[in-house]
């Protein structure tokens, strides 16, 4: 076996040991792996300047700013205006329960890129809603759970700017964030149609009702009380189009370098605008409260610091393999078992299936990223598309697939669906997705590259 393979499995081992056996928390089984990987690969000289680089990747700081703004979101209510604001437009249709937690569970989990955080967050508005409209609670289980696993593989989610951080270490200067996010967006619509049509087929199966008229809300009365609401989805999305839609009339203006500081720049002034804007509108509701304002940021350290440690550490993996160029290593050894384009794109989605049920996504973006874009590059995949697909091969997956499927049991628990039928029915849900990865991958579902 090829030496940089026997180091993955090794860091592998290590973290499975850690997370399974000694039931330790992931971020410390990242820690653990990373002091592995550098006495084993002998940079011990460098292990402070690994611990410290992180700090140092604008990236990191937007996944964490990200975080902070999805947690004030499910505190403040606005999830809720939004859920209204879909109810409203489709809960007449039948199954219309279940396209509002499509929708609503598809925007929330992409801020947070947490599935089972946003199950826990805005399933307990869906699942109970889709119950009530006739959904089996399994399928009402499984519904809430796709959705939310959307989250991971649709900006601004953290794993997605992982993965970007990933393809730019292997490509530096080549792409940049906000075309790498629309492309994202791109990927991410294929897999929010399969979604839809899947949904269709399901509800038709089981004979779902529209949801009950006296609780769809007046769609008058939700743009009334709740446009305020509504508007938030622009301020996360409008500044990242125009500064990508901007980008040729920047970089004359500032330069490269100018231009790259401005895209920092936006990448970290959103989601705390965003974050000021949700606090204002619900400022009104917030101020008969004080305690519970500050007791919203001291229960969002303790929720969002050992996701924030977790892929700290797993960036600290990716630069100690960049250094000793683990991507372009594989890549070599790739092109030379001659696999064909569509073996390598069976297997290796296939593989990060396997991976998704016992490691968390970020964990597998961290530790296998750059092997899988470089191996796939070496057989004429472009690496940008491969980058984009990674998220919804790994951590839309990791939450879906059992034994780890966290998303899954955390939406069984608020359904009170049984083991057996919610697995059966998430299955059904992991082929689906991994079919239209395997596409994308083979270009026979096109991507249009920006």
């Amino acid at each position: 076996m090829h030496r940089e393979f026997i180091y993955l499995l090794v860091l592998l081992f290590v973290i499975l040991i850690s997370f399974i056996l000694l039931k330790r928390p992931i971020y410390e089984s990242m820690f653990t792996g990373f002091l592995v990987m550098v006495f084993l690969l002998d940079k011990k000289e460098k292990l402070f300047y690994y611990l410290i680089k992180p700090s140092t990747n604008t990236l990191f700081y937007a996944i964490v700013a990200f975080l902070s703004l999805a947690f004030i979101l499910t505190k403040t209510q606005v999830v809720r205006a939004i859920i209204d604001m879909l109810l409203a437009l489709v809960g007449r249709f039948p199954g219309g329960a279940g396209y509002v937690a499509l929708f609503s569970s598809t925007f929330m989990a992409a801020l947070s890129g947490s599935g089972p955080g946003n199950v826990a967050a805005t399933g307990v508005f869906t699942i109970p809603t889709m119950i009530e409209s006739g959904f089996p609670r399994a399928l009402a289980a499984t519904v809430e759970m796709s959705a939310s696993s959307l989250g991971s593989m649709i900006p601004p989610s953290g794993t997605i700017i992982l993965a970007f951080g990933i393809l730019d270490s292997l490509y530096p200067g080549t792409y940049s964030l906000s075309s790498f996010w629309l492309m994202v967006w791109a990927v991410g619509l294929w897999f929010i149609l399969q979604r839809l049509i899947t949904l269709f087929f399901l509800c038709k199966k089981y004979k779902v009702r529209p949801v009950n008229k006296e609780k769809i809300p007046s769609l008058k009365k939700v743009l009334r009380n709740d446009w305020k609401a509504l508007i938030l989805p622009l301020l996360i999305f409008l500044p990242l189009y125009l500064d990508f839609s901007l980008e040729d009339q920047i970089v004359a203006r500032l330069g490269e370098a100018g231009a790259s500081a401005f895209s920092d720049s936006i990448i970290l002034f959103t989601p705390g605008l965003a974050a000021l804007y949700a606090l204002a509108i619900s400022w009104k509701k917030l101020k008969a409260d004080r305690i519970r304002l500050v007791g919203i940021f001291t229960e969002a350290v303790e929720t969002i610091v050992p996701v924030a440690a977790t892929i700290y550490f797993a960036y600290s993996i990716s630069y100690l393999f960049g250094d000793i160029d683990m991507g372009g290593t594989l890549k070599l050894y790739v092109e030379s078992l001659n696999m064909t384009k569509l073996q390598l794109a069976l297997l290796l989605p296939i593989f990060l299936t396997f991976l998704g049920m016992i490691l968390p996504g970020s964990s597998i973006v961290a530790i296998f990223g750059g092997a899988v874009i470089a191996s796939l590059a070496a057989i004429g995949i472009d690496p940008f598309i491969t980058a984009a697909v990674l998220p919804a091969l790994t951590g839309s997956l990791a939450g879906m697939t059992p034994p780890l499927a966290i998303a899954m049991y955390t939406a069984m628990g608020i359904a009170g669906s049984g083991m057996k039928e919610t697995s059966k029915l998430a299955t059904v849900w992991v082929i689906l997705h991994l079919l239209v990865a395997i596409l994308i991958l083979l270009s026979i579902l096109p991507i249009l590259k920006v």
